[in-house]
């Protein structure tokens, strides 16, 4: 288990919640913004991650969730793993914590036009086409969300003139303000 001291150096407070492709990207992202952030990951975070945190000295935690930590945030950004009836969840929202996804996350920080492909089945498939079609037509995108690339990795990374993501309905539990300026809605089914 990692644990390293958290600094607090200015009032805006992020914790992610979850150490994987979707946490990660929205830490680097945080960090960049001027957040102090630190992360918390139940399990065993994998140690591309870890390294990809320690490299910007982004503070973080696996094995774990220390409450002391986690609930001291002005905003947190959960994993799409964590339900939202989790006990850490419940407690954050009850302190007035802003809990968010990574996706509502990523997308404050960007003006450019986003593509969003969701629904029970098939989002992979089109997400996959309309990026073959975005890239032959020799349009500056970048593809991610569900598939490759988190979001907040994307928006990390730098600009670009579209995002094309995949969105499960677990990543879009935690939106307020996330509005795609194209949707796709596939087949909704009963399947989860």
């Amino acid at each position: 288990m990692k644990v390293e001291q958290q600094q607090h150096t200015n009032n805006k407070q992020l914790v992610v919640l979850g150490g994987g492709i979707s946490g990660t990207g929205a830490a680097l992202l945080g960090a960049q913004k001027g957040y102090d952030v630190f992360l918390s990951d139940g399990g065993t975070l994998s140690s591309a991650f870890a390294k990809a945190l320690q490299e910007q000295s982004i503070p973080y935690e696996s094995g774990r969730h220390s409450d002391e930590k986690i609930l001291i945030a002005n905003l947190i950004v959960k994993s799409p793993g964590i339900p939202d009836n989790a006990p850490m969840i419940l407690e954050a929202k009850a302190k007035g914590i802003e809990v968010v996804s990574e996706i509502e996350f990523a997308a404050r920080f960007t003006e450019e036009k986003i593509i969003a492909v969701t629904g029970s089945n098939g989002k992979t498939t089109v997400t996959s086409l309309i990026d073959h079609l975005l890239t032959v037509a020799g349009i500056e995108h970048t593809t991610g969300g569900n598939i490759g690339k988190s979001f907040a990795q994307q928006v990390y990374e730098g600009k670009s003139a579209y995002r094309l993501l995949e969105v499960s309905s677990f990543q879009l539990d935690g939106i307020s303000s996330f509005k795609p300026h194209i949707a796709i809605l596939l087949n909704i089914t009963p399947d989860h």
